[in-house]
């Protein structure tokens, strides 16, 4: 049998890449607002972070992958909910493209 890397962390990995997609996806669909994206990005950031820190020595622990998985659930959470909430923005594919605002037109007297 193939000895298992203990440094490998597919399934955070995984979990990652599914994560970003779920929030690209919000932010195309107009489910998500800057504000809601910045603050679902920076959480992402912050389990990268801890995820290299977990792995600075070489072997990612039990927990040090508990916690990961903890974040990574609270992050689902928060993007479910953020998508889910009241708050929009305008989607992204209806965007018209940059046009030149309107001139506006002086009132008649």
């Amino acid at each position: 049998a193939a000895k298992k890397n203990p440094n490998a962390t597919p399934r955070v990995n995984q979990r990652q890449r599914n994560q970003q997609h779920r929030i690209r996806q919000g932010v195309k669909s107009g489910q998500l607002t800057t504000g809601e994206t910045r603050h679902l990005e920076k959480e992402q950031r912050k389990i990268e972070a801890d995820k290299l820190q977990a792995k600075s020595d070489g072997k990612v622990t039990p927990a040090e992958r508990a916690k990961l998985r903890k974040e990574q659930n609270k992050a689902s959470r928060d993007i479910y909910r953020t998508k889910h909430n009241d708050r929009t923005a305008k989607p992204k594919s209806q965007e018209p493209a940059q046009q030149p605002p309107a001139q506006e037109q002086p009132p008649q007297q």
